[in-house]
C-alpha cells in the first residue's frame, strides 16, 4: 500500500483523461485516489426561478465537478474520494497533497504547449513545487 494519489480536475475533457490515468495508477498501486477540484474564492450566489431559490457557491460547484468525475470512473477496484479545495489550482493541489501526505499528484499536460508553456501552467507549477511525486499525464488529443 502506498499513500494517496491526487488528481486535479476542472470539468474539462483533458482533466477527465488525467483522472482516468490516475485511477489506473491508484488501482495498480492499491492506493486511494482523491479527485480534487479547486476554487479560487468562496463566493455565494442566490439563484431564483419563480418561487424557488437555490444558494450556489464556488465550493459547491467545485465539489460537483469532483463528484461528477468520480462517478464517471470505474471505482470497482479503488477507493475514490471527491474533494473541493480552496485556492488557485496548483497551490490547492500542492497544499492538499501536503495535508494528506499524498504519494503522488497527477495532472494533465494539455496546456503545456506554445506560449502558455512559457507563461506557466498548473502542471508546470505543480512539477516544480510539489513535495511528492508528480505524474504528468499525456492528455493531448489527436
Amino acid at each position: 500500500m502506498t499513500g494517496p494519489i491526487i488528481v486535479g480536475v476542472d470539468g474539462s475533457p483533458t482533466a477527465r483523461k488525467a483522472a482516468e490515468k490516475a485511477r489506473y495508477l491508484a488501482a495498480t498501486l492499491k492506493a486511494p485516489l482523491h479527485v480534487v477540484s479547486a476554487y479560487a474564492e468562496d463566493r455565494t450566489e442566490v439563484v431564483s426561478s419563480g418561487s424557488d431559490q437555490w444558494v450556489v457557491s464556488d465550493a459547491d460547484n467545485a465539489r460537483y465537478i469532483a463528484e461528477t468525475v468520480t462517478k464517471s470512473l470505474d471505482t470497482s477496484d479503488v477507493e475514490v474520494l471527491p474533494r473541493s479545495v480552496r485556492g488557485k489550482p496548483a497551490e490547492a493541489l500542492i497544499g492538499y497533497a501536503e495535508q494528506i501526505n499524498a504519494e503522488m499528484i497527477v495532472v494533465g499536460n494539455q496546456r503545456m504547449r506554445g506560449v502558455r508553456r512559457v507563461l506557466g501552467s498548473v502542471a508546470n507549477s505543480v512539477s516544480h513545487n510539489a513535495t511528492c511525486d508528480v505524474y504528468i499525464a499525456n492528455t493531448h488529443t489527436g
